[in-house]
């Protein structure tokens, strides 16, 4: 499948801006499950972009303006192609794999035990074991319980849009039982680290289809995010261990939920992969707008 997603983003401050400086998370990453054809980012005022791969193989662009502005428009346009990849199950059991995972001193490592720590918005608590355990009964593959986890979280969680917000804690909306796909895949993400297991946060795109007879309106896409969770058993797949999960919408599979996902960035939570951060100096209030469009070119 080949998606074109664009991602419009517009600050607009008062009183200016004086200088600031900004990262950017816009740029797909070829992953086994996508290609990207395509990659263009325009910054207004006009910036010099500065490209690098962040400690999670991230895309990540950087600019400085020295000068006084009162807006700043992000514009990022990505053409992907989507393909699904070979099944494959593990018969690795939940405990076996937190057993692997374990610090014994003297023992060589895993380099994806940086996924079991507890991060600023997917801590490791009690509360978080407590709701996983049910699913993560003795012997179960790791698999199949993560799978019926999600299912789990998708049935007792409500979508609410503007519920919660970054700050909210995922602890809170844990306890709410409500909140965006930001706030489901911190609470799926704490669950799994709480169990001591390996998992990180997942932000992209899901392409959406308008109802019946109605047109698709430009810009009413919004970002998506899910979680993941490793599987050493398949570390020489495809997918190099991957599962993952939308607890949204009760999606799972190796390295990517299907083929109108597009994965952007990966990391330990929302912070390591926000599209859009910066430091400025002056300014006052501001006013936001995003807007994101995900659709077919088949």
């Amino acid at each position: 499948m080949r998606l074109a997603i664009t991602h419009d983003t517009c600050y607009r401050y008062n009183p200016s801006v004086l200088t600031a400086q900004h990262v950017a998370h816009l740029q797909a990453a070829d992953t086994p499950c996508q290609t990207v054809i395509r990659h263009e980012l325009q910054i207004t005022p006009k910036a010099a972009l500065q490209h690098s791969i962040d400690a999670f193989l991230n895309h990540r662009a950087y600019w400085a303006l020295t000068h006084a502005h009162e807006e700043l428009h992000v514009s990022a346009y990505t053409e992907v192609n989507t393909r699904a990849i070979a099944s494959a199950s593990a018969l690795q059991s939940w405990e076996t794999v937190r057993e692997h995972f374990r610090y014994r001193g003297g023992h060589p490592g895993d380099m994806h035990a940086a996924m079991a720590f507890g991060s600023h918005h997917c801590p490791v608590h009690p509360d978080f074991a407590a709701y996983a355990q049910s699913s993560f009964t003795p012997g179960l593959p790791l698999m199949q319980a993560a799978q019926a986890l999600t299912a789990r979280m998708h049935r007792d969680f409500h979508y609410e849009t503007a519920s919660t917000d970054i700050n909210t804690p995922a602890l809170e909306a844990l306890q709410a039982r409500r909140g965006v796909c930001q706030d489901f895949a911190h609470i799926l993400v704490a669950c799994l680290r709480s169990l001591g297991l390996p998992a990180r946060y997942v932000s992209g795109y899901l392409l959406t289809q308008p109802p019946p007879g109605q047109v698709r309106l430009v810009g009413s896409d919004a970002s998506h995010a899910w979680a993941s969770v490793y599987v050493p058993e398949l570390s020489n797949h495809p997918s190099q261990g991957w599962l993952d999960l939308d607890p949204t919408n009760d999606r799972c599979g190796l390295a990517s939920p299907g083929q109108d996902y597009v994965r952007l960035a990966v990391g330990r939570d929302f912070a390591d992969v926000s599209p859009l951060r910066g430091v400025l100096q002056g300014g006052g209030s501001h006013t936001l707008q995003v807007a994101v469009t995900v659709a077919p070119l088949d």
